[in-house]
């Protein structure tokens, strides 16, 4: 049987981790630190590039660690209820895009500076809902026609937030008739921030 490897935060194993919005809660255990700090609770921000670990607490108690990691999660759910539910985001639709609303990707398409729709199964789960499928294909290989490249940088038209998705998670072109009008707001809020980032 094939071991997986351990993942590692510093010399803590991470025994458990939930993410849930815009960090990962993590509970970790260094069978070789000092008694008093045997276990950590941390949040983590990660990418494809690094990942950061803040806000940790170690604890030779194990109890009291795991009610800590209890807590943080509870406290980060509410943060992204809240984010998920601000103001400007009532009336919204939270449907999944329906496929006869999106034209299909094929291989010749040219993705850049389209309206995709992403499939709601690469999102995380607390994300697998309509607005946050659409996104501004703003680069990357994967969004030029017949490459070998598969990056496709997006920019959420609900968040602004940039992400990183591959071109086969990308199911459809979304005809700017079909745009909702928060997306279409959204939309041009995403080309001045990607102006300014390309110093236009």
């Amino acid at each position: 049987m094939e071991q997986t490897e351990k993942r590692m935060a510093g010399s803590y194993e991470i025994l458990q981790a939930l993410q849930i919005g815009d960090k990962e809660v993590v509970l970790g255990e260094d069978r070789n630190a000092d008694p008093e700090e045997r276990y950590l609770c941390a949040h983590c921000q990660r990418n494809e590039l690094f990942e950061q670990y803040s806000d940790a607490i170690v604890s030779g108690d194990f109890p009291e660690i795991v009610k800590l990691y209890a807590q943080r999660i509870s406290e980060q759910t509410d943060r992204t209820i809240a984010a998920m539910n601000y103001p400007h985001l009532e009336g919204v639709d939270r449907s999944l895009i329906s496929k006869e609303d999106y034209l299909p990707v094929y291989y010749e398409d040219d993705l850049n500076n389209k309206v995709v729709v992403i499939k709601p199964d690469v999102l995380r789960r607390e994300y697998q809902q309509g607005p946050y499928q659409l996104r501004l294909c703003t680069g990357g290989f994967g969004a030029s026609p017949k490459s070998r490249g598969s990056a496709c940088f997006c920019r959420s038209l609900l968040t602004g937030n940039s992400s990183r998705f591959e071109r086969l998670d990308v199911i459809g072109i979304m005809p700017m008739e079909k745009l909702p009008e928060w997306a279409k707001k959204g939309l041009e809020i995403c080309k001045k921030k990607q102006a300014a980032r390309e110093g236009r």
